[in-house]
């Protein structure tokens, strides 16, 4: 497994974890790398992850819920919730990462945490939210 894909399950677990306490992002991560031997190669990229996602939360959730119709966010699975965070925050702004990679990982993530329908389900949103923007920036002459 890559160092990236590796990453990205350690910030899966650690936005999860935040879905269920109030700690401060940066703690929740420590806990979570010593409570699972994270390696020390993977960390930087895993915590900008996380961080990114808990800087852009509410933008986030938003552009979620708008490419999840009739699935109110509070509706969505936590773990799947955490890997939409993930992706979309890697869509939105991080432009070193192809949107097909940030899709495809999340893709994979929810079929290795999730339900037998999450992957699917992942899919759907991201595709989404990923032809939203493109139509977005076409109308912009980006």
């Amino acid at each position: 497994m890559g160092k990236r894909r590796h990453s990205r399950e350690l910030a899966i677990k650690v936005l999860f974890h935040l879905e269920f306490s109030s700690d401060d992002p940066a703690v929740a991560f420590d806990l979570i790398c010593d409570d699972f031997g994270a390696p020390e190669d993977i960390k930087p990229f895993s915590k900008e992850l996380v961080l990114g996602v808990c800087v852009h939360l509410k933008d986030l959730d938003n552009v979620i819920e708008k490419a999840s119709k009739n699935w109110r966010l509070e509706r969505i699975a936590k773990v799947d919730r955490s890997i939409l965070r993930l992706a979309a925050y890697e869509l939105l702004y991080r432009a070193d990462i192809p949107p097909k990679v940030s899709i495809n990982e999340a893709v994979d993530l929810g079929k290795k945490f999730g339900t037998e329908e999450s992957g699917a389900f992942i899919n759907g949103v991201l595709d989404k939210i990923y032809s939203t923007l493109m139509s977005d920036k076409k109308s912009l002459h980006i």
